[in-house]
């Protein structure tokens, strides 16, 4: 699949200008720079938008571009694509960053574009970061997107349906750029030493140098570039792990990240697969996730998941909880990893779960509609007087300690809230509610109630 928008034979400072290999002072560009693409046809990736059919291939095509918001993780080119959607459509390329920009830089770009178009030139202004922005800035682009002045390419690292204004996302198309996979990756290695020569790499160490850039193109050439400068080879992948430092884990503790991993954690879990919930739990923890957080979600899925197939699971979570909170990380995390793996492997069940969903609807549906009046307590003359009480079976009292009385509001129609599986302990239970569902319809046909 995708390859990265890296790589290119033109070698060109960002803009599109002649640069060389060295700037200023002699200082030389990074390599992941010098090998940015010089036209859109060089680009190597993401080919479910620019190859055949694909919807920035069709625009490119049309020469006709709408504002873009380029969702994706870091180093798959989005900067780089936007320049050259720029170049392909003949607009003026302007690039802000949300970090540091401020109202009075927005406002020279949209003087300076409102100048381009009245001399019939449009500007494609790409703003690094958009998330960024606080609503209000981000209202700031309308009118100018509305008028055609600005065709807006935001680049994101987060999930634009939270991190941005509706209003925004109408007047633009949300493209999903993708992590970079290890083919992509090897292409990118073989564009970097077909411009600086071959890396001092075993085949071993070459595939450890993938890994450790983590689908980020960029990261990819700028470890490249330092193994460049190791010197006569092969270094192997013990002697490269010495060398270079392993890019970190793309992971936001409190972005969408978080929430892709945490849903597939639950996931894994819910599919009775320890394999996968043992490793989702582990990226999380590499990642940096507070145990306790994932103690809470873990004891959740135990209430939701499993309910009372496994009566047990609940209990285990809360001892897996505490054992973390006495022994702490890295130690109190096998006691996580041991509620996880009992969890994924427990007979399932989510019928409490829905019955107590189905509660609190029919609760909100019935309003205030009180208990009838035979099981209310009656404290006080006037209550007795008022029929409290009056007709209760006390249930101990009863055939097989069970009256079949009503307990609902009189005039409700008795709701199934509780529907037992057939797995695990809950099998057990089925039989229960259907041994008191029976009886309950042989005390009330005694009593000449309707069942």
């Amino acid at each position: 699949m995708a390859a990265d928008l890296f790589g290119g034979s033109d070698d060109r400072a960002p803009g599109g200008e002649p640069g060389g290999q060295a700037g200023q002072g002699g200082a030389r560009r990074p390599l992941a720079d010098r090998l940015r693409p010089a036209r859109i046809e060089e680009v190597i990736g993401q080919d479910h938008l620019l190859g055949p059919g694909g919807p920035l291939a069709e625009m490119v095509a049309a020469r006709e571009l709408p504002s873009l918001i380029l969702w994706g993780p870091p180093g798959v080119g989005k900067t780089t694509l936007a320049r050259l959607l720029a170049e392909a459509t003949d607009q003026a390329f302007v690039q802000i960053s949300a970090i540091f920009s401020g109202v009075a830089e927005l406002r020279k770009v949209f003087d300076a574009a409102r100048i381009r178009f009245g001399n019939g030139v449009g500007t494609l202004l790409f703003v690094d970061e958009i998330h960024r922005f606080n609503r209000a800035q981000q209202d700031g682009f309308l009118p100018h997107m509305e008028a055609g002045v600005i065709t807006l390419v935001g680049a994101t690292t987060e999930n634009p349906s939270f991190e941005l204004n509706a209003a925004v996302l109408s007047r633009a198309q949300v493209l999903v750029l993708h992590r970079l996979d290890d083919a992509a990756m090897a292409g990118l290695l073989a564009r970097a030493e077909a411009s600086e020569g071959p890396l001092p790499l075993t085949p071993d160490a070459r595939e450890a140098l993938i890994g450790m850039a983590d689908g980020d193109g960029r990261a990819l050439l700028n470890l490249a570039e330092q193994a460049l400068r190791m010197g006569p080879g092969p270094v192997d992948r013990e002697g490269l792990s010495r060398r270079l430092t392993r890019r970190a884990a793309q992971y936001d503790k409190s972005g969408d990240g978080h929430y892709n991993l945490i849903s597939a954690l639950h996931k894994s879990v819910r599919g009775s697969d320890p394999d996968a919930a043992l490793y989702w739990l582990a990226r999380m923890i590499e990642g940096g996730e507070d145990p306790r957080f994932l103690a809470r979600r873990i004891t959740r899925m135990a209430s939701e998941d499993i309910g009372l197939a496994d009566p047990e699971a609940l209990p285990l979570c809360l001892a897996a909880w505490e054992t973390y909170e006495r022994l702490g990380s890295p130690e109190g995390e096998l006691a996580l990893a041991e509620a996880i793996v009992h969890l994924a492997l427990a007979p399932k069940s989510n019928a409490v779960y829905r019955g107590w969903k189905g509660a609190l609807r029919l609760a909100k549906e019935t309003g205030s509609a009180p208990p009838p009046a035979h099981i209310l307590n009656a404290p006080t003359k006037l209550m007795k007087e008022q029929g409290y009480g009056a007709g209760y079976a006390y249930d101990h009292d009863a055939e097989d300690g069970f009256s079949g009385q009503n307990y609902f509001p009189d005039g409700m129609a008795r709701p199934q809230l509780y529907a037992p599986v057939e797995r695990g302990f809950e099998r057990d239970l089925a039989k229960r509610v259907a041994y008191f569902d029976k009886l309950r319809a042989k005390r009330r046909a005694g009593s000449g109630e309707e069942p």
